[in-house]
């Protein structure tokens, strides 16, 4: 069995007119996050780990923003096109744990949903992925409510 380990991070910053997305799920609150697509952090933490853990490159080479087929783009249709990858076919994944780091919104109320979808595009087991949320205790980027920041690491596995 081969094991391959990969650790994202991403950060979006606050903006008006948007619509907040994280892990695929819609969640309420005045501001969204300023990106070329959807800007959901948490998604983009997690390509770029699986992305990490392949030698693959990065998010922005797969999907540049220069591109406007990507403009708004659901970045879990973005996420699925990793996995669909012939490259990608024969590694699964183990397990995958992911934290956002944000001091608004709560979102306790919408992690199991965004576990259940991470878990349907990876076609595996909830109890396979992690999501956690916690605050900076108001200090820094996140803190002072600027951004939301995301962070994943994931293990996959080819026999």
């Amino acid at each position: 069995m081969i094991i391959r380990t990969g650790n994202g991070f991403d950060v979006h910053k606050f903006a008006s007119d948007r619509k907040l997305v994280l892990g695929g799920v819609d969640i309420p609150y005045e501001q969204g996050l300023l990106g070329h697509s959807d800007a959901d952090v948490l998604t983009h933490a997690v390509m770029d780990a699986l992305l990490g853990a392949l030698a693959l490159g990065d998010i922005g080479k797969w999907f540049p923003d220069t591109d406007s087929s990507y403009l708004n783009v659901d970045s879990m249709l973005l996420l699925q096109k990793i996995i669909d990858d012939p490259k990608l076919q024969q590694w699964k994944l183990a397990n995958l744990d992911c934290t956002i780091i944000a001091q608004a919104p709560k979102l306790a109320d919408y992690i199991h949903k965004m576990r259940r979808n991470l878990a349907s595009v990876f076609n595996c087991s909830i109890e396979q992925i992690s999501v956690k949320a916690t605050t900076t205790e108001k200090l820094g980027f996140c803190g002072r409510k600027e951004g939301i920041a995301a962070m994943a690491t994931l293990l996959v596995t080819k026999t």
